[in-house]
């Protein structure tokens, strides 16, 4: 049974995706996206890993000097061009180290996970801990998240957080692309709680996004903290405001998403599946958007891993 507070969502239909995508591109960026894509400057530091996945940090620039770090995990000797996804961390003042398997928290080590299936991860530094090499504050939080925010607004003054966090998974995507061991036509991302809110519009933005999965993230404005600064500020609660994120959702058909709901985007979160499912259908693609409940709580639990996986490789091995 659906809460008493479920959102009302009018189902999206394929002649409104463009002006949903003029709209959404206008409030994130004031805008369009920038055209260029500057030098990415890769450089490679220590490799670590187990003794079936090999880890690599990185360094490169999202901007012209604007440095971020990652790990790239991914199978010892590959064989070929592998499917490559982007990995977006957790809340957590561990970031990379976390999804990047280098911390306890087994259940959420997704680029570690993938890696061991036969892809190629890429697990990015979200910009709220501040750039490569940059030792997170123990107390972060609201302050010094808001504080990266105002740094970055003084280069784009026009910018959401959350438009940064979009630009950030291109560039993060852009280094999968120009890898000899990544199938550049075959990329997926992935994330839970800030990582899935970082998925889904990831998805939306760079339709080199073949697949994505999102974690529960709290899909629906009212249902998480997206009025926060460094997501999409405080205008999301005017009266009249009139976007809502199965608008987003909308802009990934006919492409592969799934939504695993836990504790944050429970039953409310159908009612987004269910706006924009006649769009997938509409477009032939019915099996390529999901939605699964668990009961794992606000977590990526073993249930949804093997769903969530297999799922990844339904739409991104041959």
């Amino acid at each position: 049974m659906l809460p008493p507070d479920a959102p009302k969502l009018a189902e999206i239909a394929l002649a409104d995706v463009a002006k949903w995508r003029q709209r959404w591109t206008q409030f994130l960026f004031g805008g369009a996206l920038p055209a260029d894509r500057p030098p990415l400057n890769v450089r490679e530091g220590r490799r670590d890993g187990t003794n079936n996945v090999e880890r690599i940090h990185i360094t490169y620039e999202v901007e012209p000097g604007v440095v971020t770090e990652a790990y790239v995990l991914r199978p010892r000797n590959p064989k070929g061009r592998l499917p490559g996804v982007v990995v977006f961390h957790p809340t957590s003042t561990q970031t990379i180290e976390r999804s990047g398997g280098l911390d306890a928290s087994v259940d959420r080590n997704m680029g570690v996970h993938l890696a061991g299936r036969g892809y190629v991860a890429i697990v990015p530094k979200c910009f709220l801990w501040g750039a490569a090499g940059e030792t997170p504050p123990a107390n972060a939080g609201r302050k010094s998240y808001e504080g990266e925010v105002a740094k970055m607004q003084q280069r784009h003054p026009s910018w959401k957080g959350m438009a940064r966090m979009i630009w950030d998974g291109i560039r993060a995507a852009d280094v999968l692309v120009a890898r000899p061991d990544v199938d550049a036509v075959r990329l997926g991302c992935i994330g839970h709680s800030l990582g899935a809110k970082e998925a889904l519009f990831a998805a939306a933005f760079d339709e080199r996004i073949k697949a994505a999965i999102s974690s529960d993230g709290g899909i629906g404005l009212a249902m998480s903290n997206w009025h926060d600064p460094w997501y999409l500020g405080p205008e999301i609660r005017a009266p009249g405001f009139e976007l809502e994120n199965h608008q987003v959702l909308a802009l990934i058909a006919p492409r592969g998403f799934l939504l695993a709901a836990g504790k944050d985007d429970n039953e409310r979160s159908w009612l987004f599946i269910a706006a924009v499912l006649p769009l997938w259908k509409s477009l032939g693609a019915p099996d390529r958007i999901g939605w699964y409940r668990h009961a794992g709580g606000h977590n990526w639990p073993p249930d949804a891993q093997k769903i969530g996986y297999k799922f990844f490789d339904k739409l991104l091995k041959r």
